[in-house]
């Protein structure tokens, strides 16, 4: 595949509607929609949008939170779906890459979960968030280092990350070590205040800078009578503002345009791929400007499974008895796989 020199990427920053999977659906193939008619090759929306981000959590208690939680889990996305499909046609017909959060739901469990889908409709990555923070250990499930993989695309190399998962430096690394071209952060917007802002703004154009990547970043926005619905006191209303920060910065931790820090709207820039190089010629963090034999990231890339089912028979060491009449219990066998070993009486 030709390599791209200029791509317009765009991030979104608008609100979910929270009554209805199927309303915020229609938001996201509408802004598809918008931002491809503006020459977007990319579009990224913001962490878990579809249904809506679980906002409740971080000001209800659990004990009043289960009503809420249960409708999450009603409209959450099951993977493939009428809706995964709805967004891949999207994506197809527009000739776009999309990069979308969603609240997965795998049987009895919720995940917070990143999907990006290529221009021909493809999803080429499907991962969890590694570690939900702080209230959302209550809603989500954990993932696992599966999804900590960058993928070739129409437009590059992309790699994702939610929200606080950019606080872990070896998450972070290992896409680097992956050659990340463009990153997707995706964080939920709408919380905290202006100090959630200016920390994401810190976190990003520190990793554009590490990484010698792009990175698009989008954040949700929630309307007042939004805010009032997830909570009448005054009080917790405060945490539920502020915390926009959606931007594009390029790989010399610059803004590629002015970033969205209130209100709806569509952040569009030109990415300019031969940045990347000049970056990196001067500091490339997993080439000349790594130490490898001194430090290095191991990563279990495996699947987590709660089951593993196997044909395996157990083996014994009656057929392998060494010299000394001792049993031999060394082979080459999964470290996981138990075996019986039954010892030779004492003399």
């Amino acid at each position: 595949m030709e390599k791209k020199s200029i791509v317009r990427a765009a991030a979104a920053q608008i609100a979910p509607d929270l009554t209805s999977r199927e309303k915020t659906l229609a938001r996201v193939l509408e802004t598809i929609r918008e931002a491809a008619t503006k020459g977007a090759e990319l579009i990224v929306f913001p962490e878990t949008f579809v249904p809506w981000y679980p906002y409740f959590s971080f000001v209800l208690p659990p004990a009043l939170s289960g009503r809420e939680h249960v409708r999450l889990y009603e409209e959450a996305v099951t993977i493939p779906s009428t809706a995964t499909e709805a967004v891949a046609t999207a994506a197809r017909e527009h000739g776009i890459v999309v990069a979308l959060g969603v609240n997965e739901r795998d049987h009895g469990s919720l995940y917070n979960t990143q999907l990006l889908f290529d221009a021909d409709g493809e999803v080429i990555l499907k991962r969890r968030k590694i570690t939900p923070t702080f209230h959302e250990r209550m809603i989500w499930g954990q993932g696992d280092a599966s999804g900590l993989k960058v993928v070739d695309s129409a437009i590059g190399r992309l790699g994702a990350l939610a929200c606080w998962e950019h606080y872990n430096p070896l998450a972070r690394y290992a896409l680097m070590a992956q050659h990340e071209e463009i990153h997707i952060a995706q964080f939920p917007g709408s919380m905290v205040g202006p100090i959630f802002a200016e920390q994401m703004e810190v976190t990003i154009r520190h990793h554009a800078l590490e990484s010698g990547c792009f990175v698009v970043n989008a954040t949700g926005w929630l309307t007042d009578e939004q805010i009032v619905s997830i909570t009448p006191d005054q009080n917790l209303q405060k945490a539920l503002r502020g915390g926009c920060m959606t931007a594009i910065i390029s790989p010399e931790g610059k803004h590629l345009a002015p970033p969205i820090t209130e209100g709806e709207g569509i952040l569009i820039a030109d990415l300019d791929m031969s940045l990347i190089v000049k970056r990196k010629r001067m500091m490339d963090s997993v080439g000349h400007y790594a130490r490898p034999e001194l430090l290095h990231l191991v990563m279990d890339g495996r699947e987590t499974q709660p089951m593993i089912a196997s044909n395996h028979s157990f083996q014994t060491a009656e057929t392998r008895i060494k010299t000394d009449g001792e049993p031999d219990i060394s082979s080459d066998r999964d470290p996981d796989q138990r075996v019986a070993v039954l010892r030779s009486p004492a003399r």
